[in-house]
Parts: structure tokens; sequence; C-alpha cells
């Protein structure tokens, strides 16, 4: 274990590195946080840090900068969250509350974390495995033809076209609407097959073989859009970084690319606890210089998605933690909301 004193003197190793871009020495410690020691102390101290891998020198004479041992240091035992300031969150709300529908949300949610963070920020899309129905909506195009459409507590939307074995009346497109909400809305989307696969029996001949067409379109719904969706925006932010990336930020963007690689770096989206990745906690090679920080967010206790932001390991944790957090709060206020 670290002594209080040289925790003090990582914290301040890690906030100067992030602020001035420059490593860090011991005079310039001295100089700008009240350690209470002597530069020959902190020298001592930056050793001892050193040996057991938390800093490193990155050339000859220079001062000493972070590593990823430091930062996870850092981030576990000695960064707060930087709360919001009261404006900050007014503008996050107001720019949130503009939203006309869940594609909005989730656009605007990219857009507001970036340039909260200044960095490339990632939405996962509410996933209909852990949404519920809120209703299904069953309109008439034609005799034969119906439009479905599925609504989740989240707000998503989908709507599928359904050909009719043979024509079906208002009347009987009523009864099939009102029985198949009594059974499914507010149910989660996996109890649903169980809970309408007897639902044809209750019709007649000539209308079950419609009722049977409908509920298999909207079973072929649930299974189609179970694929994990994301949004991604601000990946223009990693060119101001360009010297925190050893050779290149090429991998960092081709691993952008890849949504099952941004989908196992946010995490499972059960966990609605914050994470933070850095460095090569980061399974993919190409994101080995980066940071992530994800938190999950949704309407009730429970996270229905992840979203987060990628940097570079040399990053403001408290403000990125912070802003990260803030957002999601509001984002799971707004799905709660619609």
């Amino acid at each position: 274990m670290l002594s209080e004193r040289r925790l003090q003197v990582l914290r301040a190793i890690v906030q100067d590195y992030v602020g001035t871009e420059e490593p860090v020495g011991s005079k310039a410690l001295t100089e700008r946080h009240n350690l209470g020691v002597s530069p020959a102390t902190v020298r001592n101290d930056m050793a001892a840090l050193e040996d057991e891998g938390f800093i490193a020198q990155p050339h000859t004479s220079a001062g000493r900068i972070p590593t990823d041992k430091g930062y996870r240091l850092f981030v576990d035992k000695l960064a707060g969250v930087k709360p919001m300031t009261a404006p900050e969150r007014r503008a996050i709300q107001n720019f949130l509350d503009g939203a006309v529908d869940l594609d909005d949300v989730v656009a605007r949610t990219v857009r507001l974390l970036a340039q909260l963070t200044r960095q490339v920020a990632v939405v996962q899309y509410p996933s209909l495995t852990r949404s519920t129905v809120r209703h299904v909506e069953l309109l008439s195009l034609a005799p034969a033809r119906v439009m479905l459409v599925l609504i989740t507590d989240t707000g998503r939307v989908e709507q599928r076209m359904v050909d009719c074995p043979a024509p079906f009346g208002e009347a009987s497109l009523a009864d099939l609407r009102a029985r198949l909400n009594s059974r499914v809305a507010g149910r989660r989307f996996a109890d649903v097959p169980r809970l309408v696969e007897d639902l044809p029996e209750g019709f007649d001949g000539e209308d079950r073989g419609t009722v049977t067409t409908v509920l298999s379109t909207l079973l072929e719904t649930l299974v189609e859009e179970n694929e994990e969706r994301l949004m991604i925006g601000g990946t223009a932010n990693l060119t101001r970084f360009g010297h925190d990336f050893p050779l290149t930020i090429r991998p960092v963007l081709e691993a952008l690319e890849e949504q099952v690689v941004l989908l196992k770096l946010l995490g499972e989206a059960g966990d609605s606890g914050m994470t933070v990745r850095i460095g090569h906690e980061n399974a993919y090679e190409g994101l080995n210089s980066t940071s992530v920080v994800s938190v999950g967010y949704g309407s009730g206790n429970e996270a229905v998605a992840k979203l987060g932001v990628v940097g570079p390991t040399r990053m403001d944790y408290p403000g990125t933690m912070g802003a990260v957090r803030a957002v999601a709060r509001y984002v799971g206020q707004i799905l709660a909301e619609s």
C-alpha cells in the first residue's frame, strides 16, 4: 500500500500531466501543490512510484508521466466524480428535452456527450431484450393488409406491414388489438411468445389464419430487432490528441468502426454502474492507448443500454465521469416520461 503522501504526489502528477500535457518534475510539483515536503522528498516519492510502476519517464532528463497502472489507482482511490454545475445541468436538460423521438434522443445525446467531454461519444440504443411492450397498434390499410406498430417503454417504435390470408374487418381488428394489448402491454419482450401462443384459438375459423399471421409478424419483429444498435459522434475530437497516440490514431479509428468492439467496450447493458477501462485494460489492441468511461441508462432501476466516451488515457477523469453520469441520468428521465 502506498503512503498517503505518495498518493498525494501521484494525484498531483496526474492532474498536472492532464492539464499541461508535459511530463511533470519534482520542482514543478512542489511549486504548484502544497505537499508540505521538500523537493528532495518529492523526488524520493517519485522514484518509489516509478519503481512500483505508477509513473514512468518518457525519455532521459524529463519529468514523469502516469502509466495505465497510475491512472487506474487515481480513478479507483483518488478521483472524485466532478459534479456538473447548475448552468451545465440546465443546458443538458434543455438540449435533451427538445428531442421528438428515440432516434432524436440518441442523436442529441451523442452530440452533447462529444461537446461536453471533447472525446468520442458512443450511445447504445435501448435493447428490446430488456424492454417492455407499451402498446401494439393495428391499422387497416386494405381489406387484407394491416400495419403493425410496436411501441416500447423506451420510446422505440417498430412498424411492419402484414399481408393477411383473407380480408379482416374493422371489428375483428379492434377485437384482436384489444385482446393482444390486454396480454402483452407492460410485459417484457421475452415473455410475449408465451403470452400470445393460444390467442388464435379464441377467434372464429375464418379469422384465425389472419390472427396467426399477425402474431407471427410480431414475434419476427422481436427477433429481428434484438440486434444491438449504436450511434457514435465526435470522432474528429481525436485529432486534437494526436501526440497522445504513440504512432498514429488509425488503429483507434479502425476500432471505432467495429460495432462489436464498441459493444464489448461499453460492457453489459444490464449493469448500470460506471465502468472505466484504461489503456491495456481494453482487450482490443487498437484501443490500448485509450480509456473508455461508460455507464448504464434506463427508464427505471435497471439499465436498458449503455452510453460513454472514448478518449486518450490522458483525460480529465473526474470531469468526464461527471458528464457521462449526468447525461445518462437525464436520458433515463426522458425515457421514463416519454
